[in-house]
């Protein structure tokens, strides 16, 4: 009977280490597997809900998220316009979803769906838009197009489509300086 309880209590110590072993495990592998999670990836099982960004240059950024790029974020405002945010000004997000997004595989068609091809699409639809700069520069007009490492904008009034007649001059903005891309319909904003 003494031996019985013995193997008992040496069984129930045995059992009680490896639990917590068990746990300290599994608290080191959720350390690892978040410390591998990309902010684009942590974002990505938002798309769809509202969140607020803190953006350098810009500010409060608000909207729901709609995409998400290597480098960029897609809103759609409370005024339906859309948002194109680079991730490098974010600073802090609220309103994450619990979930993370899957991870993308970082092929070659993706790493080419950087913030230059988003903002060639911008000057492909000859969209007005107000343009934030990291240092809280704003500039107005219509993309005219998009180089290596700069954005070609012709300046001109938020109410005006871009005629030569209403452009007040070209300015091209560093790409790598560009916070947020907001658009915006002439007339309305």
């Amino acid at each position: 009977m003494r031996w019985q309880q013995l193997f008992a209590d040496l069984q129930a110590e045995f059992d009680a280490a490896e639990s917590a072993a068990d746990r300290a495990e599994d608290g080191t592998r959720r350390r690892a597997e978040l410390g591998a999670v990309r902010l684009s990836e942590r974002l990505a099982g938002s798309v769809g809900r509202p969140v607020s960004l803190r953006c350098r240059g810009a500010g409060d950024v608000a909207g729901t998220l709609t995409d998400v790029g290597p480098d960029w974020l897609l809103l759609t405002d409370d005024r339906r316009r859309e948002v194109l945010v680079a991730a490098a000004a974010v600073r802090s997000v609220a309103g994450l979803a619990r979930r993370t997004g899957p991870p993308e595989p970082d092929g070659v068609v993706r790493a080419r769906l950087d913030l230059r091809r988003a903002v060639r699409g911008l000057a492909r639809d000859r969209s007005v838009v107000h343009v934030v700069l990291d240092d809280g520069s704003v500039h107005v007009g219509t993309v005219d197009g998009v180089g290596a490492d700069y954005v070609e904008l012709a300046e001109h009034a938020a109410d005006q489509p871009r005629r030569a007649a209403a452009v007040r001059g070209v300015a091209a903005l560093a790409l790598p300086a560009i916070a947020v891309v907001r658009t915006l319909a002439p007339g309305l904003d």
